[in-house]
């Protein structure tokens, strides 16, 4: 931990016993001491000798007078250490250190096996001067170990129960889940949480609440009987041209000679190609039974197995805070399988429709209906809580009403039914999936940073740039028809005043349930390589991992249902694959593999995404001022600044308000903020803005943007 004096080198940590307003609760401006970042205290005092201390009161009864702390429990005065921490032998024992000064208690647990299970031993460790201490027998050489830390969360801003690494360690364990669960449904379940799941939690913690899983059911393409599969790591035969007139024959797992391949080689995808059709991986898209649980995700195909494997793991998921939703695939599955009036998967929350624009809409109701009409008392269900979304694509023979009124995003408001929004997608990223994939957007630098990409005129580029801000901001007011905002131009417009590039109107929500906000998804590229893509070759990494930060942030702080593809959080890529449904592990896991260091990011870029895309899940779910559940308290609290054809190019600005300061009609929704004001800077560097209508606000900002500033202040 760093602690950086700002005055006289004490730090006071105190706690108030009444607020002047309860929606001032968390302000950083009635705290003597904050956190500025995950690392680093800050406290307000005079300049002084340089040296640390740090008080601790149990009841908050810290106090300054006189120039020196009265009223604490615990005084540390914080000293250099040359103490070892690593773990080390002495005398037939072995001792285990951790600096962990902010803990309030440590324990470590001993395991036989890497994959867990239960604890060996569960020791207590005692603090003394920040360092965390306990010795054991000999007998634990070579076993595994995590500890578990009681310590504050600044991305939470509670005090949490941790388990981690140590950062002394070694060496580590190879897997967290064991090999026969990999892949499978009781990866998820398994009693010492898998780093998959950690992961999981994690983002549950910071405000994530369901989980879509792509297609469970029974498809083909995948044999059941994982023994007939061809993996990664079977052992092959393969020629490698060790001079331009010779070559050997060398045997090795085929897993070890794609990594000994350079990241941009086309060696990659011949091996891969080689065995896609046998490899025990493919995305599920051609089901043959929608009612049974695939057998190849469960340790044995036959019998119950899959069904109360399959149960176990909605549960482990449910448990840690994430409801899961199911893919529906029935626009693939024609006239194969059975249809029965009850179903093994009955304990999820929700359905996501692929290609549900070619299913009929009266069909699409009577679904929701069915489900709302669940009860917990007759069916164990509360078909309330179940959402249903979709892809409402119109096209092809189901096109404008062809074969009848279908469930496209047009027709689909009034239903509750929501359809992915791909304007805010397209309006963000540049182009669509069709187009020219070089088409920049704007948050991938059209106007401000642009490619070798001719998008025509300055003036045709501006006016694009102007364009799809005015498309975003109808997206981040849940995409609503009637919504009204100042256009570009000057004009005030409705939302579905304001038309796409062919016409077609941009809004066509009457509900925020009715939106899905999205920038990626399992189809096409990564969030991450269509950045990287469409941006400059020669802006660093750093802008990259910007732009990714703009993006998710964007889609979080919008009205409606936010939507992230596994993976955006920790800037995954695919190597640019577009269609991976077969295209294995290698590919599919999240991975970075990039052969030029100006596109690759570092663990420090992807530890920061992963904060920022947590830190702006929990401020969403700070305040339900982010989430407003219709279309009338859109209207009536949600505004837009810097609007107009005079406006700060790159800026949109969003403002919330609420029924604090008794404005007619306008209920008080939250007990802490009373006005949020949201500012988005897509230019490579800052800018100044000043509104009128945001004048003798007291504004400041989010705690945990206060934490996280130092963090990001880099990108």
């Amino acid at each position: 931990m760093e602690m950086r004096a700002v005055g006289t080198g004490y730090i006071s940590i105190s706690s108030f016993n009444s607020l002047p307003e309860k929606r001032y609760k968390d302000s950083m401006l009635y705290a003597r001491a904050f956190w500025v970042s995950k690392s680093i205290i800050a406290w307000d005092a005079d300049a002084g000798d340089g040296s640390c201390c740090l008080f601790s009161s149990k009841n908050a009864t810290l106090s300054v007078a006189n120039g020196e702390i009265h009223g604490y429990d615990i005084k540390i005065k914080l000293e250099e250490s040359n103490e070892r921490l690593p773990e080390h032998y002495f005398q037939l024992k072995l001792f285990l250190f951790l600096w962990a000064p902010t803990a309030q208690d440590v324990n470590v647990l001993i395991y036989s096996e890497p994959e867990g299970g239960d604890p060996l031993d569960f020791i207590e460790l005692e603090e003394s001067h920040g360092v965390w201490s306990t010795k054991g027998p000999v007998t634990w050489e070579g076993c595994y170990y995590v500890y578990e830390v009681t310590v504050y969360h600044p991305s939470t801003l509670r005090i949490e129960k941790c388990i981690a690494n140590d950062p002394y360690a070694r060496g580590a364990s190879d897997n967290t889940v064991p090999s026969d669960f990999r892949g499978g449904y009781l990866a998820f379940t398994l009693p010492k949480a898998s780093a998959g799941m950690l992961h999981l939690k994690k983002l549950s913690g910071a405000g994530i609440t369901h989980i879509h899983l792509l297609p469970t059911f029974q498809f083909a393409g995948v044999d059941d009987k994982k023994d007939k599969w061809q993996h990664v790591d079977i052992f092959v035969t393969v020629q490698y041209k060790l001079n331009a007139l010779a070559a050997v024959l060398i045997t090795q797992t085929r897993y070890a000679m794609l990594e000994s391949f350079p990241p941009d080689s086309e060696e990659q995808q011949a091996c891969i190609t080689a065995i896609q059709n046998a490899d025990g991986y493919n995305w599920g898209y051609n089901p043959v039974l929608w009612g049974v649980p695939k057998g190849s995700y469960a340790s044995n195909p036959n019998g119950s197995c899959r069904i109360i494997e399959f149960r176990k793991m909605v549960q482990a998921l449910n448990r840690i805070g994430l409801r899961v939703v199911l893919d529906v695939v029935y626009n693939h599955l024609h006239a194969s399988g059975p249809h029965d009036d009850y179903s093994v998967l009955d304990k999820v929350d929700g359905f996501r429709f692929d290609l549900m624009g070619h299913i009929m809409k009266r069909t699409m109701v009577k679904a929701r209906s069915a489900l709302q009409s669940l009860s917990k008392h007759n069916d164990g269900v509360d078909g309330s809580r179940i959402y249903i979304y979709g892809e409402g694509w119109d096209f092809g023979e189901v096109a404008k009403n062809g074969r009848g009124v279908n469930a496209s995003q047009f027709n689909l408001c009034e239903t509750g039914i929501g359809s992915f929004n791909d304007r805010i997608r397209d309006a963000m990223l540049g182009g669509s999936p069709f187009g020219h994939p070089l088409q920049q957007g704007f948050i991938t630098g059209l106007s401000l940073e642009p490619n070798d990409h001719d998008h025509g005129s300055k003036s045709t580029v501006d006016h694009m740039f102007a364009v799809l801000k005015d498309h975003i901001q109808v997206g981040m007011a849940a995409n609503l028809k009637d919504f009204v905002l100042t256009n570009h131009e000057g004009q005030e417009v409705k939302g579905c005043e304001i038309s796409m590039h062919d016409g077609a109107p941009v809004a066509y929500a009457l509900s925020p349930i009715e939106i899905v906000n999205y920038v990626s998804a399992h189809d096409n590229e990564t969030l991450f390589d269509i950045v990287s893509l469409k941006t400059p070759l020669n802006i660093s990494v750093d802008a990259r991992c910007r732009m990714n930060h703009l993006a998710t942030s964007i889609i979080a702080l919008s009205q409606g249902i936010p939507f992230f593809h596994a993976g955006d959080e920790i800037l995954r890529s695919k190597s640019l694959d577009r269609d991976s449904y077969n295209s294995g592990d290698w590919f599919n896991r999240m991975k970075t593999r990039l052969a030029d260091p100006a596109f690759k990011p570092q663990r420090t870029h992807i530890l920061a995404a992963l904060e920022n895309f947590c830190s702006f899940i929990s401020i969403r779910y700070s305040s339900p001022l982010f989430r407003l559940d219709t279309a009338k308290a859109v209207k009536e609290r949600v505004r837009f600044h810097n609007t107009g054809s005079s406006w700060v190019p790159g800026v949109i600005v969003m403002s919330i308000k609420d029924g604090h300061d008794g404005v007619p009609g306008l209920n008080q929704l939250d007990p802490i903020y009373s006005y949020i004001v949201v500012i988005i800077n897509v230019c490579p560097t800052g800018i100044t803005f000043s509104s009128s209508s945001l004048r003798g606000k007291d504004l400041q900002l989010h705690p945990l943007q206060v934490l996280l500033y130092p963090l990001f202040s880099q990108f």
